[in-house]
């Protein structure tokens, strides 16, 4: 027995579009869980399945979009933060690090005073920079790994608390205070060349030493 044509004012759909309806959300009318229903004619593979992994795409079961399986899991994309317990072991490392980079800093700054002109806030710019070009390359290139504390202790906490550029802001600023209209502008253009010169080369000498010692 077949049945007659739709009645006016009666529902069309198809099965298909009956499932991609019962698929939507009552409230925003969109798309969710995994009810979501491939268009027609096509051919998705399933999360896990032989197929997907060799089309380098699976079915995100939740969201219902497909994802790249091509990553290396030992370089994610998006690295998973520390949290919870793993979390206070770093904190810890950063803090220990930034007061003794903070410390060293203000050792430098009392012994090389800015007048007249903030050397000893220059040096410390460019000579931190200069190192963490170093740090990057040891602990971040290659097929080197080091400890995971290793780049928040020394690149976070020690770099980041000896290097500043609050201080050099306020440098400048007092430079300007004493119409120094030349040296001024002189000192901040200087120092990011500096620093920007430092980390360059620091980092491509790294690189040729790690490259020498390995003939």
């Amino acid at each position: 027995m077949t049945s007659g044509p739709p009645e006016p004012g009666g529902s069309s759909l198809t099965a298909e579009e009956t499932g991609r309806s019962a698929a939507t959300s009552p409230v925003s009318g969109e798309a969710t869980g995994s009810d979501v229903v491939p268009a027609a004619g096509t051919d998705v593979p399933a999360a896990g399945t032989a197929a997907g992994t060799a089309a380098g795409t699976a079915v995100d079961t939740y969201a219902g979009t497909a994802v790249d399986t091509h990553l290396d899991p030992a370089t994610p994309a998006h690295p998973a933060e520390p949290s919870g317990a793993r979390l206070w072991p770093v904190l810890a490392a950063v803090s220990a690090g930034g007061a003794a980079g903070a410390l060293a800093r203000d050792a430098i700054s009392r012994a090389w005073p800015a007048d007249p002109f903030p050397w000893a806030v220059l040096g410390i710019n460019a000579s931190g920079s200069a190192l963490i070009g170093v740090l990057m390359v040891l602990v971040s290139e290659g097929d080197r790994r080091a400890h995971p504390l290793v780049r928040p202790f020394l690149g976070v906490g020690v770099l980041g608390g000896f290097t500043t550029f609050s201080a050099y802001a306020l440098d400048f600023r007092e430079l300007l205070t004493r119409g120094e209209s030349w040296l001024a502008p002189a000192y901040a253009g200087g120092t990011v060349c500096a620093c920007l010169a430092a980390v360059w080369a620091a980092a491509s000498l790294t690189r040729a030493a790690l490259a020498g010692g390995r003939r």
